[in-house]
């Protein structure tokens, strides 16, 4: 089906620098799609590092598995993402495909099978063809280039209406370094470590394992704070490349290192940057949620009591409805089995006061609520008068275009 960009979307997009040490490809191999770019080849030198977290579904696809099982080596040199075909639920036959594309990819990289690392997004139990797409691999490769980014972050898109991208600059030591990232993301959204695929590249010298607890750190404070629908993915994936091919800067050992400071706040703005353009592109959204707790006992309380909101079916179409009807945050605060005190709870809309000491404040006046309601982007604010931990989340209203995508997905 045809679908109108989100209302949602940035109005202005970034521009991505060429990125020393990566090379990439975008073309229509015809795996679902037809006229659109649908296989994204990433070409990367010698000795980069990698760094990934994945989806925790125990019925997670082929090209997850794979991307596990090589984790561990720490190198990388190339990077393959198809759309349209998750390679989920497939048995040998998706191992089979898997285990092809990366050895085609191999062969078109001059690498080991194990430095290519890999995702598919899309139809879970349809076949993949890995012949078709190791013969796609031979045109991509003639295509490596440095500049097509727009063109990479379409090649991965399903259902999302706009391409999502961010660059961000860092200083490590006195020496500029880039991050370039992209991200595919509309539907089947819940946070269990990131709910999508998306991929960041620097031009730093980052080792692995420093990468790694960088790229968890980022993905805690972004994808994993954000929900659509609450369903988790069984592609999910979010992983980091380091090349090391630009200016020399000072070495970095650790995740701590001072010289790392600007880069670590670098890679979370940027996640936090590519994950809220996946909330803006939800399925039918036509609102931004941002929903805040604080005042919990514990910052798992806090993060459960957020999700409860966001992922309440009443609170979002409420909010699609444009009704202030704040019980429904009440009732998704009940039900989120963390510790609140009906009693001392404390609920804002829209930076207006709502709820006091468990009731309604004197004198509530719901009409700057209302006008709250009709915009874009709505805020909500409980504090839970326990505590002093807090959580902040983000997601979108629940609306009728949501259904017709998901009817129509297959089709």
């Amino acid at each position: 089906m045809s679908l109108t960009v989100s209302p949602l979307a940035p109005t202005e997009k970034p521009h991505l620098p060429a990125l020393a040490g990566v090379r990439l490809a975008a073309i229509e191999a015809g795996l679902r799609y037809q006229g659109r770019p649908d296989l994204l080849l990433v070409a990367l030198p010698t000795g980069s590092a990698v760094a990934g977290v994945f989806t925790k579904s125990t019925t997670a696809g082929a090209p997850v598995v794979w991307c596990r099982d090589h984790l561990d080596g720490g190198t990388a040199r190339g990077l393959v993402v198809n759309a349209g075909n998750a390679n989920v639920f497939n048995g040998a036959a998706g191992r089979d495909a898997v285990e092809a594309t990366a050895a085609a990819a191999a062969r078109v990289l001059d690498c080991a099978p194990a430095e290519v690392f890999l995702a598919s997004t899309g139809v879970i139990g349809e076949p993949l063809d890995g012949a078709a797409i190791a013969a796609a691999l031979t045109r991509a490769a003639g295509d490596l280039g440095d500049h097509d980014w727009t063109g990479a972050a379409a090649a991965i898109m399903t259902t999302d209406t706009f391409t999502k991208a961010a660059t961000r600059q860092a200083k490590i030591g006195d020496v500029t370094v880039t991050l370039n990232g992209i991200a595919k993301g509309s539907g089947m959204i819940q946070p269990d470590m990131a709910t999508m695929l998306a991929f960041v590249f620097t031009d730093a010298a980052v080792p692995a394992p420093v990468l790694q607890a960088l790229l968890k750190r980022a993905v805690d404070k972004s994808f994993n704070c954000i929900t659509v629908d609450s369903d988790t993915s069984t592609s999910d994936t979010v992983m980091a490349f380091a090349t090391g091919a630009g200016p020399r800067h000072p070495a970095v050992t650790t995740a701590g290192d001072r010289h790392l400071r600007d880069f670590r706040q670098a890679l979370e703005k940027l996640c936090r940057d590519l994950a809220l353009q996946v909330v803006r592109d939800g399925e039918g959204a036509q609102k931004l949620i941002e929903v805040t707790v604080r005042g919990a006992t514990s910052r798992a309380a806090a993060r459960k009591i957020a999700l409860a909101v966001a992922n309440s079916p009443l609170v979002k179409t409420a909010i699609a409805g444009e009704d202030a009807n704040w019980g429904r945050i009440v009732m998704a605060v009940g039900k989120s089995g963390a510790p609140a005190d009906r009693d001392r709870l404390a609920i804002d809309i829209g930076g207006i006061a709502v709820a006091r000491a468990g009731q309604r404040v004197a004198g509530y006046d719901e009409t700057p609520v209302a006008a709250h309601m009709r915009g874009r982007e709505i805020t909500i604010a409980v504090d839970i008068g326990l505590g002093r931990a807090r959580a902040r989340v983000w997601t979108c209203d629940l609306t009728h275009q949501y259904i017709a995508i998901n009817a129509d997905y297959r089709s």
